[in-house]
């Protein structure tokens, strides 16, 4: 059970906007959406900060709205991190039963399960989160507990998500910096996104949630209730906007505007007649251009950002058994027809991801947007949990950030 009365934060810094989402933890369990805040994003590049304090005054923009619509003054937050630096690998931990009587114990799970997450980090990164995904024992598989199991040696399978280290601080200045707000933990967003949309029963059977943002895409595979394959493509919305912005000869946020209101991720034929008049800006004269080459461009774009994920997630087995499908969430998750051009890519079931397990203002739970913020909370609220699940965060859980409610 979870402390009742708990509220928890969480924190995206988007390359398009900033996210905050404060929930509250009743003595049920039932996990309730009391307030959430919303800023422009300034200062961020393919979901990483490069000015610290445009980004900082943002940051400040979104918990203030969040903190007013809660009633609450923010004391901490779960801090969403992405970028191309991020790298996501399944490492194994080995660990020999010392006791004479060869029952495995707590304390030998997890040494193994350190052993596994010590692995293969390299020099200037560091550890955003380790989930752990299957046992053997002497070699046998054990997909449960095997605490009582008796055998002279454990192996434990770990996801592990690593960054930065210099990337996830300047993250973490951007909001204790200016702020008494402090950073709890560093969350990897497609982890997030995925807690936000998925029921139990969908991790089970096999799903791929794929988080479309403004500067990234971040995705996350599950099979068998375990997270099994993750990772982040520097590519999103932005880079289709500037596609269009190049390739019809508009400034960017012509661009940026032709792309919400006309574009689509797949191009019909019979849009080859239809033209669209730009009326004449910033000097230059009216014009009309093909909305069939709006789309080509857009769909171009897309189609290549999907396929990339595609082939990184071929190589594992687990893509093909993804019986629940795939998720679309995130910002850019709104495009016309990328659920279909998703659907043809990944050849699997495709529905635009949805709160699950969730109250509170039906703006926040119906947004993509505000997916990554969601699953923050969530995740925070998992990691209180004084009994651990066997698909939840099991190493050295960390105190949940608390608020005080404003006199």
């Amino acid at each position: 059970m979870l402390d009742p009365g708990q509220i928890l934060v969480g924190l995206e810094i988007g390359t398009s906007k900033i996210c905050v989402a404060v929930g509250e933890v009743a003595e049920s369990g039932e996990l309730t959406i009391t307030g959430f805040g919303q800023a422009r994003s300034r200062g961020v590049l393919k979901g990483e900060v490069i000015d610290l304090d445009k980004a900082a005054e943002d940051v400040r923009e979104a918990l203030a709205q969040a903190e007013d619509m809660a009633d609450v003054e923010i004391e901490a937050v779960y801090l969403a991190v992405s970028g191309n630096h991020i790298r996501a690998l399944n490492n194994r931990g080995v660990h020999s039963i010392p006791t004479v009587d060869r029952e495995i114990t707590v304390d030998d799970v997890q040494e193994a399960l350190r052993n596994a997450k010590g692995n293969n980090c390299p020099a200037g990164y560091e550890i955003v989160d380790s989930v752990r995904q299957d046992f053997c024992v002497d070699y046998h598989s054990v997909y449960d507990n095997p605490v009582g199991i008796v055998g002279s040696r454990i192996e434990a399978s770990v996801h592990v998500i690593q960054g930065s280290s210099r990337r996830i601080e300047m993250s973490r200045r951007a909001v204790e910096g200016p702020t008494p707000v402090r950073v709890e933990k560093a969350v990897f967003s497609g982890l997030a996104s995925a807690l936000a949309v998925l029921t139990s029963e969908q991790k089970d059977l096999g799903a791929l949630v794929l988080d479309v943002g403004g500067g990234t895409t971040e995705f996350a595979l599950f099979q068998k209730g375990l997270l099994r394959h993750s990772g982040v493509l520097a590519v999103g919305g932005d880079h289709v906007s500037n596609d269009l912005s190049l390739g019809l000869d508009i400034p960017l946020s012509l661009a940026e505007e032709l792309k919400i209101s006309l574009g689509s991720a797949v191009s019909e034929p019979g849009e080859r007649a239809t033209f669209h008049t730009i009326p004449g800006t910033q000097g230059l004269p009216e014009r009309r251009i093909s909305l069939s080459h709006l789309r080509r461009i857009m769909s171009l774009r897309w189609e290549e950002t999907l396929e990339f994920v595609a082939r990184e997630l071929a190589e594992t087995q687990w893509l093909r058994q993804a019986r629940a499908g795939v998720f679309l969430c995130g910002g850019s998750a709104r495009t016309q027809g990328l659920d279909a051009l998703v659907r043809r890519v990944f050849q699997l079931p495709v529905a635009r991801g949805q709160v699950q397990n969730v109250s509170g203002p039906t703006e926040v739970l119906e947004n993509p947007e505000f997916a990554t913020a969601i699953g923050l909370v969530r995740y925070g609220a998992m990691r209180s949990e004084r009994r651990p699940r066997r698909w939840s965060f099991p190493l050295l859980g960390v105190l949940s950030p608390r608020l005080r409610r404003k006199n």
